[in-house]
């Protein structure tokens, strides 16, 4: 709604501005810009405080799944940061420039680190799991082969080296290989798929051991990526924090100047 009523004194230069019907309203100052840099504020306070109060201390371990908490405070920092785009009109330099700039770079890495988490294998919890948790996870694909369909040796060796492929280590961009591996699993989904309706199997069976398949594919990707995406993730903090730091800090300092101003909201 703010988008299209809006939009028109968003794309007008700063100079002509004043003579909008709605600059009163819409200005970093006015009733609704200030009050989406308000909420903006607080939503972003929000929810980098509960996720990180929530992850360090046990007491209050059991309200509810570190990964809801997660959510949470993805959803937050993401609607935030937006509504603090708007309270500044578009338009924003000097202190503040560095705030918000940080504020994007907070965002932007927050989006990666998103990428990474899902990467590295977790209970229900949200607890990451080990190595070896992660294979046990693993299912005999072999054994459910044999009680479903008669397949002779190739085609059987076929379904089970398609969950074993490997991804070709010649580049060492984590993120280039795993483009390459989503192609080599689709094209080993696909093989299952023609050994499948060559030999004949029914629906049910072709659903059961393709979603088996699929399954074994996304543990042993998962197993090949999970050292190097632990260890991003633990570079991905060294990032991440200080944007986040130094936004929180120029925030506090901006809202201690407008208060001392005079700037007040509705109140």
């Amino acid at each position: 709604m703010i988008i299209y009523n809006g939009f028109n004194y968003y794309n007008t230069s700063l100079e002509e501005r004043f003579f909008q019907d709605n600059h009163t309203q819409l200005k970093p100052s006015g009733p609704i810009g200030h009050g989406l840099g308000i909420i903006g504020t607080l939503f972003m306070i929000v929810g980098v405080s509960t996720y990180m109060i929530r992850k360090r201390y046990r007491r209050i371990s059991r309200l509810g799944y570190l990964k809801h908490w997660l959510e949470f405070h993805i959803f937050l920092c993401t609607l935030g940061p937006i509504m603090v785009l708007f309270h500044t009109a578009f338009k924003f330099g000097g202190i503040v420039a560095i705030s918000f700039w940080s504020m994007v770079a907070v965002f932007l890495s927050g989006v990666i680190g998103r990428f990474i988490y899902i990467q590295i294998p977790r209970s229900i919890e949200g607890r990451e799991l080990s190595l070896s948790e992660v294979k046990s996870m693993k299912g005999n694909i072999g054994d459910v082969l044999k009680n479903s369909i008669n397949l002779n040796v190739e085609d059987f060796n076929v379904i089970l080296e398609s969950t074993l492929q490997k991804v070709e280590l010649y580049s060492k961009n984590i993120f280039i290989r795993y483009l390459r591996s989503l192609k080599n699993d689709r094209n080993a989904i696909k093989n299952v798929m023609q050994v499948l309706r060559r030999n004949n199997a029914s629906k049910q069976d072709r659903k059961k051991i393709l979603q088996l398949v699929k399954n074994e594919i996304s543990l042993n990707r998962r197993i090949d990526r999970l050292t190097a995406m632990q260890n991003l993730f633990k570079y991905w903090h060294v990032a991440h924090l200080p944007f986040a730091l130094v936004m929180l800090i120029i925030m506090v300092i901006h809202v201690a100047v407008t208060i001392v101003f005079g700037y007040k909201w509705i109140f």
